[in-house]
């Protein structure tokens, strides 16, 4: 079996053949079916989030469970599966009970990927997974039966791996972090994959204005696609959060999220907000938060928080997401930009980085 090897930071990956573990008990060995690449992916490889070398990337995966290791209860052999970097929970912790299964400490996945992923090179070498515990870039992984969630078998692989990050991650911080309420006003901070799905989810919420911020106007055009009802071009507006405010009546928006890995996008986005607004960060934004005040916090009462992949309960939302999507009121299709075999990995990569597409696919 073959898979995209990193070994180093920012140079093209290596496709090339390795051999895999045989699922432990509790774990399940999947035959990926598609796998997005996400930008969380390209900063693992990029060298730009901490992680052991070589390994393999890739964590927003579709497939089929080819065989179980003891002790699996989640899935059985022949079950179409979404494999994510966030778990369904143990169901028996503390923040399992309180409903917060995302923020299991039941399941210690750093404690997992420390002790080295289940892929082997050519040479012996065992490689790491990276941007979460997938290692998807491969033509077979084995995963925790927690990270996976059942998908229905009519649905195909390459929308069914968009369900793992991308729209779990935006949707899930308007529905399941922020709980945005109908008619409230909402900025989406970055009109990618992530942003789609932000703004699908305010639309689902009812949500008015959606205001898609952006520097790109062909984004910015496509997020209307998607929903937003507004754009504003950060690049072109002298005042931006002046822009959002006379599209919210002069209030400021009540709801935002950043997906842009920026504190200068963080510093804007926070300064669209009305009082009492929720920014909700999302991407992942180097360096520190120096150019806040507490006086900013105690005056308008706003509030800076963030959501880790949604805030999602796995099993539930992946198979509500599905749900809507066969219903038509999910856009999957259309975050799609084009389709790679594994062997081209690397172009898919290279488009990726450009910023002119939402999401492209490995299919296998």
């Amino acid at each position: 079996m073959k898979a995209a090897i990193c070994y180093e930071a920012g140079k093209p990956l290596v496709v090339d053949e390795v051999t895999l573990d045989k699922p432990d008990k509790g774990e399940v060995k999947v035959r990926v079916g598609a796998v997005a690449v996400c930008h969380s992916d390209l900063h693992a490889v990029k060298g730009e989030l901490h992680g052991k070398l070589p390994g393999v990337a890739g964590h927003e995966v579709a497939g089929y469970v080819e065989e179980i290791g003891e002790g699996v209860t989640q899935v059985a052999v022949g079950d179409h599966v979404v494999a994510s970097a966030v778990n369904a929970g143990c169901g028996h912790c503390y923040q399992c009970n309180i409903g917060l299964r995302h923020m299991c400490t039941g399941i210690d996945i750093r404690a997992m990927m420390a002790k080295g992923g289940h892929h082997i090179d050519k040479n012996g070498v065992r490689l790491a997974p990276m941007a979460g515990p997938i290692a998807g870039f491969a033509e077979y992984t084995v995963v925790s039966q927690y990270n996976l969630a059942r998908i229905p078998q009519d649905l195909p692989m390459d929308r069914a791996c968009l369900l793992a990050c991308g729209v779990m991650t935006g949707f899930g911080a308007v529905h399941n972090r922020a709980q945005v309420k109908p008619l409230s006003s909402v900025i989406a901070i970055g009109a990618g994959g992530v942003g789609m799905n932000i703004i699908q989810g305010a639309v689902h919420a009812g949500a008015y204005p959606i205001i898609a911020v952006d520097i790109r106007d062909d984004k910015l055009e496509m997020a209307r696609k998607f929903g937003a009802t507004h754009t504003v071009n950060t690049a072109k507006e002298k005042d931006p959060a002046e822009a959002v405010r006379k599209l919210t009546g002069g209030r400021g928006a009540d709801y935002g999220f950043l997906t842009v890995g920026s504190m200068e996008a963080l510093r804007t986005g926070f300064n669209m907000l009305g009082r009492r607004g929720m920014m909700v960060v999302i991407g992942i934004a180097m360096g520190k938060l120096e150019a806040f005040t507490a006086g900013e916090f105690i005056g308008s009462e706003k509030i800076l928080t963030g959501s880790m992949m949604g805030s999602s309960r796995l099993d539930i939302d992946v198979a509500r997401y599905a749900e809507l999507y066969k219903a038509g009121q999910l856009k999957l299709d259309e975050l799609i930009a084009g389709h790679f075999p594994l062997a081209k990995i690397n172009d898919a990569i290279k488009s990726l980085e450009g910023g002119a597409v939402l999401r492209n696919i490995i299919t296998f």
